[in-house]
């Protein structure tokens, strides 16, 4: 079954930091562009970050950048995303997806987001 799943999420004071996992089973990372994706309630789906299969071009949006740092090891088929300084305003659920290697981090983190495979979401909540 080929799946992703999400892990690291939880609840968390504004300024703290949390780190997200996405592990694939059934298929190798290593061909595949990745994206993390957010969704708030009654906000549409936001592009946070994305990377490349080789790791050597990442995106982020302008409301995460300098804050928010994804990375990837694909001995592990798992990509991070390391979240720090969190505002309540990163309360979402977070995904991750994956579309085949010819898809560029633009394209994958452009709106709606784009993604053979998804995940099915981990809570992030920051809040005092």
């Amino acid at each position: 079954q080929l799946q992703l799943v999400e892990s690291g999420g939880g609840l968390v004071q504004p300024g703290g930091s949390l780190r997200l996992s996405c592990v694939a089973s059934g298929f190798t990372l290593d061909y595949y562009t990745i994206g993390w994706f957010r969704q708030a309630p009654g906000k549409e789906r936001e592009g946070v970050s994305c990377i490349s299969s080789s790791g050597g071009s990442t995106k982020y949006a302008d409301s995460v950048k300098g804050r928010f740092t994804i990375s990837r090891d694909n001995a592990k088929n798992t990509v991070y995303l390391q979240m720090n300084s969190l505002k309540p305003e990163d309360t979402a659920i977070y995904y991750c997806a994956a579309d085949p290697r010819s898809t560029t981090v633009q394209a994958m983190c452009a709106p709606p987001g784009r993604g053979r495979y998804w995940g099915q979401g981990t809570q992030v909540t920051v809040s005092s």
